[in-house]
Formats: C-alpha cells, structure tokens, sequence
C-alpha cells in the first residue's frame, strides 16, 4: 500500500495507539469523578493538556478540548462572534477557508452578520493588506488559515494579524492551523493569534480529538451547554483515551527533522510527475512540502484517484471533508475548471519514502494513457 493522503488523516503511532488502549482499559475514570480512578484520570487529562500546550508555546490553561478541527473552528467562529454580537455586526475570512470556517461564515451571513470574503493572490496566499482593509471599528472576527488544506499555501499570519491590530485591536483574531500543527515551526505569540485550531488524527493520533487555543483574557461564548468540563466552553465528559494518545503524538513531534526529510520527498515528486506529459503544480514552490497538487491532464479527479486505488495507491481529489465535490479554492486562485476538475492532491506524512512516489508517478503515467477524460 502506498498511502499519500496524510492531509485527509493519518496513521496512528504505536506509543499513541497504546496510550489509548491503556486509558480504555486500565485507566479508564471520568476525570470528573472524585474516587482514585477519576483523579488518576484528570493527571492523564492534564498530562496531555500540559504537552499540546507545549506545541505551541500556549498555556495549559489556554487549551480546550474538542471532538477535532471542525468542532474547534466552529467554536471559534460562533463563540467569538456571538461574545461580540451587541457591538460588532462583522466578520472577515478568506475565501480559501476549510468548509467548517467558510460555512460557519456563511450562516452568520444567514443570520444578518456582515461577512467579508478575502480572495487570495495568485500563488493562492492570503494579503495582509486586503485583510486589514476589510477591517472596520465593528469588525468582532478575522479568520485566516496558517497552511491550505489544498494546496499546502502558507499564509503570513503573523503579518496579517499584526495588521488586524493596528486597526482595530479589539478585533479577535483565529486561525485554523490544522494542517500546520506538528509539521511547521510555529508559537501561538509569535502568530499574534487569539485563537487558533489543531486537530489529532492529522498528527498520528486517533481521530475524535481536537483542540482551540484561546488567549487568556479572549472571551467567547459556548456552542452546547450542560457540564462544567473545558472551562464550561466545551461541556461533557472528555474523551480520555483518544485526548491521551493526542498528547503522546505531541510529545513525539520532530518538526525540523521531518520538513526536511519532506521537502526532499516533495521536490523528488515534484521531478518525477512533471516529467509526466499533461501533468501541472498547483501548489507554488514555497507551499508546505506536505502537501502537493497536481492536475492530470484530460482525466477527471474521481476518475484517477480510483484507478490509482486499483493500484495500492491513495490520494485525494481535495479536502476530504469537500467529498469529491469541484475545488472552490483552485478556482479562487484563478484556475479554470478544467484544470480543478482533474485536480489530486498528494499529501505525505514522516512515514513516506520514494517508493510511494515512484507507484504514484508509474500509476498517473499509465492512467493518462488509457484513461479518457469524461
């Protein structure tokens, strides 16, 4: 088999998986709970709490729990907008935002908010400067993802949000860093951010589990009520054995080590499918090197990914979570629909090699052979 989808998830490490069995079976108390059990229980929560904060230079305390990254993004979106609702009516995001930021934005659109969508550049990359000329004195949330999902475009967050707050230093600022978190050297106070998403099955851990930091003193507001757990921002019992494993998968983090063994993952793709007659990059040169998009000539997306399958090969045609529906965030950048329709994205994780290359890059050629675009 050769995986090549680690942006849609990836495989659980061993030390994580045996975190969560641990927890299922032998320590398994509600943290909640006052017995022995529950307390051994609440040092594993705060265990993990205390790691993931780590990652990213934040505070335990500043770390809530989610069942992943759209929980957490929907969190940010509605429960900063609604702390915010008696004075602000707007919100700015960019146009290129995951579904679970785009749609949340877009029923606040619904709901009367002012909603400003921020088009990237050409190279797909956000502009400070178009962000922070969306921003008003009545503007309560800006919302710009750290990596694409896509195409692996890394947005200049810091500059950006730096921006937001000569403006309006009232404004809250959030990023979604999903696809960032555990493969790009970065700290929640250098980004400027007031709230920021990280999810665990994109870093080896099991999937269910996420988390939002929130900066001390950023208010927002509840999306469910009931339970006195995360703060009362996230009520109901957390889920112990996954949030574990999520902390082990942080502690088992070698950022630089492995962008570099990426990187030279990437560029070796990059040769080998170029050479490929009909074959394009989407992403730029300076994207994360985790992930890479393609467009293969006449053949359409869903076409290829299951040829490729037939083969032991597994990429995406996008965002997993988009189902195979056209790419809005090719097309934002100005591609035609041609060119998104046969679009592939190709992410890779540490565990990659130039084997699982070189299946991709035998598996595309023959498809364009026998292939007919419909």
């Amino acid at each position: 088999m050769h995986y090549l989808d680690n942006s849609a998830t990836t495989a659980v490490s061993p030390a994580a998986a045996q975190k969560a069995m641990k927890l299922m079976t032998c320590c398994f108390g509600n943290p909640s709970s006052l017995h022995a059990l529950g307390i051994r229980a609440e040092h594993e929560l705060q265990a993990a709490r205390e790691t993931v904060a780590g990652t990213i230079g934040a505070d335990s305390r500043e770390i809530i729990f989610t069942s992943g990254g759209t929980e957490a993004n929907n969190l940010a979106v509605f429960g900063a907008s609604e702390a915010k609702r008696r004075t602000c009516k707007r919100v700015v995001v960019s146009s290129v935002e995951h579904s679970s930021v785009r749609e949340a934005a877009q029923k606040l659109s619904d709901e009367g908010w002012e909603v400003v969508q921020i088009p990237p550049a050409t190279d797909g990359s956000v502009r400070p400067a178009d962000v922070a000329a969306a921003v008003t004195d009545h503007t309560a949330l800006v919302s710009v993802m750290l990596v694409n999902n896509e195409t692996g475009v890394v947005n200049p967050v810091e500059e950006i949000f730096e921006a937001v707050h000569l403006k309006n230093r009232q404004t809250i600022c959030h990023t979604d860093a999903v696809q960032a978190f555990g493969k790009l050297d970065f700290g929640v106070k250098r980004l400027g951010a007031d709230l920021l998403t990280v999810s665990a099955h994109k870093v080896h851990a099991p999937k269910g589990c996420g988390a939002l930091f929130v900066r001390k003193g950023v208010r927002i507001l509840p999306r469910q009520i009931g339970g006195e757990q995360e703060r009362r921002l996230r009520g109901g019992t957390e889920p112990l054995p996954a949030v574990a494993a999520f902390g082990v998968a942080c502690g088992e983090f070698q950022t630089e080590a492995n962008l570099a063994t990426v990187r030279s993952l990437n560029a070796y793709a990059r040769e080998k499918l170029l050479s490929i007659d009909g074959v394009v990059c989407n992403s730029p040169e300076n994207a994360l090197p985790y992930v890479l998009n393609i467009s293969a000539g006449r053949v359409r997306s869903e076409t290829m990914l299951h040829f490729l399958e037939e083969r032991g090969v597994y990429v995406s045609s996008g965002s997993a979570c988009a189902k195979g529906k056209p790419s809005y965030v090719l097309r934002a950048m100005g591609f035609e629909q041609k060119r998104a329709d046969s679009a592939l994205r190709v992410s890779f994780s540490k565990n990659n090699t130039t084997k699982d290359v070189d299946a991709l890059v035998e598996g595309i050629a023959l498809g364009l052979q026998t292939l007919a675009y419909r």
